[in-house]
């Protein structure tokens, strides 16, 4: 008997439990992880929280990192002892979005990864970068996937490029540390001065608190002459995307990835066809996105940024320490 972290039905913090799981051997095309880390996203607080709670009982967490324990029939590109991190959309191989749902996606349409054993279709994991902790791998199923899709498959970046992030989430600084990697110039936002620091740090060229100048959009155009940036990254929704395309290039590229002031609201028709831009909905990627951006770590040695980890059965805690806004970078589960 395993360990698991099941949410109720509807979801919510008081309906999270800890429950045993039979582990069972791999069949013909399948393989048995010991899962050792998750990392928190938005969706996973979601889910969990009752925002988005499940209508049956849920195992949670897409993002899953572990060691191959056992191999079933017909596996040929992983074998027992191989360190390996999860995929977002195990069924989405390569090629267009095959999906406009999560009814595939682990911890929410099917059981995810807060969770000691797993058996599952081996297309479910991909390999870990090399050197990577289970924590640091961890990192990459959804926020790292999704800021190298965004950057590189669906934004073609290039060196020279300038990048617009948005506040010190996840998806955001990974944005950062892709784009530096690339040699493109980054300009960060955030509303806290000690956070600035820290993305500064990690390499931001120009700095932006969105707080003071709300016209942050012009401020960040000024950084490039006045041309506009090539690629933003939007994180906010539909309270940001109007400052995102004043921001942007003429024919730029405006990522639209998250959804923190809401689901809907207005923007600027006129903006956006003057300027052209390319508003381009990101939802993760393939695991084909996901095997190249672990190939460009394995060659650059980029390490995620880790704020705190927490205990599988801390994981209301850690869910917790998600909501009050505190964090820089990832916040994790180790078990």
């Amino acid at each position: 008997m395993t360990k698991a972290i099941v949410v109720q039905p509807g979801g919510g913090f008081d309906r999270v439990k800890v429950e045993g799981r039979e582990a069972r051997a791999p069949g013909a095309g399948e393989i048995t992880v010991r899962l050792h880390a998750c990392s928190l996203n938005y969706h996973d607080y979601a889910v969990v929280s009752g925002m988005w709670g499940p209508k049956e009982p849920r195992i949670p967490m897409a993002d899953g990192a572990g060691v191959v324990t056992a191999v079933g029939a017909g596996v040929s590109d992983l074998a027992v002892g191989d360190r390996v991190v999860s995929a977002f959309f195990p069924g989405w191989e390569d090629g267009a979005p095959p999906f406009a749902d999560f009814a595939t996606v682990p911890g929410d349409g099917v059981d995810g990864y807060a969770r000691e054993i797993v058996t599952t279709a081996a297309s479910a994991f991909t390999h870990a970068p090399k050197g990577y902790s289970h924590a640091e791998a961890a990192t990459l199923t959804t926020a790292g996937l999704t800021a190298w899709r965004a950057l590189h498959d669906d934004g073609g970046l290039k060196a020279g490029d300038t990048v617009l992030v948005q506040g010190t989430g996840g998806v955001s600084i990974f944005a950062l540390q892709f784009a530096k990697m690339a040699g493109a110039t980054v300009i960060a936002t955030s509303s806290s001065a000690e956070k600035l620091e820290k993305l500064k740090a990690l390499g931001a060229d120009h700095l932006i608190d969105y707080r003071k100048t709300p016209n942050w959009g012009e401020i960040a155009r000024g950084f490039t002459g006045g041309r506009g940036v090539d690629h933003v990254v939007e994180i906010g929704g539909p309270g940001t995307v109007e400052q995102s395309m004043i921001a942007a290039r003429i024919g730029g590229h405006v990522s639209l990835i998250g959804i923190l002031t809401g689901l809907s609201g207005e923007f600027s028709m006129l903006t956006a066809l003057l300027k052209q831009l390319r508003l381009q909905g990101v939802l993760v990627g393939s695991r084909r996105q996901q095997r190249d951006m672990i190939r460009a770590i394995d060659a650059n040695g980029m390490k995620p940024v880790i704020d705190r980890s927490f205990g599988l059965e801390e994981i209301v805690e850690a869910f917790k320490y998600q909501e009050s806004n505190r964090h820089f970078g990832k916040i994790c589960l180790e078990f």
